[in-house]
């Protein structure tokens, strides 16, 4: 019989934004919510890696600036215009001290492209590190990832906010998304690359709509829409959890009361 799980936390992709999630997740074990189980894609699967794998909200952050640090040094294009997360992986396992998915805290799920044969698939056993590396792989800037003779990218290009298997394995369903729908104004339309980015990311919040719907409780921070999605880490990250934060304790009555019928469900069978 396949296991359940009480609680359930998707985290949607969304790169820089991504940083959000800490503030939710902090706002949530405040309130002593913790999901036995988490799904995520991009960005998501980074931080629902570190969630899964039992770190605080402080380590998040420490992982997150180290990375920041690591990334601005290292980034760099080579003659196939595509650059490696090999310092992504390289930084996921020292601070893990592991690559294998059975030795996490939580179950864990990560949604990841398959190139091939343009579908996404969701993976919850292999190489930890290269998974999260795949999930992260943004087309056309970062290399994509080889396994099994089949080509991987970011998980978000087919679904930024995946929501199954947990969808069917919860009894109730946090999602968190970091890339909601939002007006740009005109002038970041002058340009191919302004109207390209616009164009990726309306698909993203496409794909992402249908998943929050199916949600439980959906968090969607506010404000996030004069963060860039692609930007080396800067001083900005304390805004972007506290924006997480805040969202989250605003939408912390809704979910109490979400908790306590569910409770009550289970205590009249």
């Amino acid at each position: 019989m396949d296991k359940r799980f009480k609680i359930g936390l998707a985290l949607s992709g969304g790169g820089l934004r991504g940083i959000a999630h800490i503030g939710v997740i902090k706002a949530l074990r405040e309130h002593n919510i913790e999901a036995e189980a988490v799904i995520g894609a991009s960005a998501g699967s980074i931080i629902g890696t570190l969630y899964a794998a039992g770190l605080s909200a402080d380590a998040m952050m420490d992982f997150v600036k180290e990375f920041g640090i690591i990334k601005s040094t290292r980034l760099n294009f080579k003659f196939d215009g595509l650059s490696s997360l090999s310092f992504l992986k390289e930084h996921l396992m020292d601070t893990l001290g592991h690559d294998d998915f059975e030795r996490l805290q939580k179950h864990l799920y990560i949604g990841i492209t398959n190139l091939n044969e343009g579908v996404l698939e969701v993976r919850d056993s292999g190489s930890l590190s290269d998974i999260v590396m795949a999930s992260c792989a943004v087309p056309l800037i970062f290399k994509p990832v080889e396994m099994n003779d089949r080509v991987y990218v970011d998980g978000g290009v087919i679904n930024n906010l995946p929501v199954e298997p947990l969808r069917s394995k919860c009894d109730l369903l946090i999602g968190v998304n970091v890339m909601p729908s939002g007006m740009v104004e005109s002038k970041q339309l002058s340009n191919v690359v302004g109207i390209a980015t616009r164009l990726f990311y309306l698909e993203i919040v496409g794909s992402s709509s249908m998943s929050i719907a199916r949600c439980d409780v959906a968090i969607e921070p506010r404000g996030l829409g004069s963060y860039p999605i692609f930007k080396i880490l800067s001083k900005d990250y304390t805004g972007l959890v506290d924006i997480g934060y805040e969202t989250a304790m605003e939408q912390m009555p809704h979910l109490l009361r979400q908790l306590q019928q569910m409770e009550m469900q289970f205590d009249s069978i």
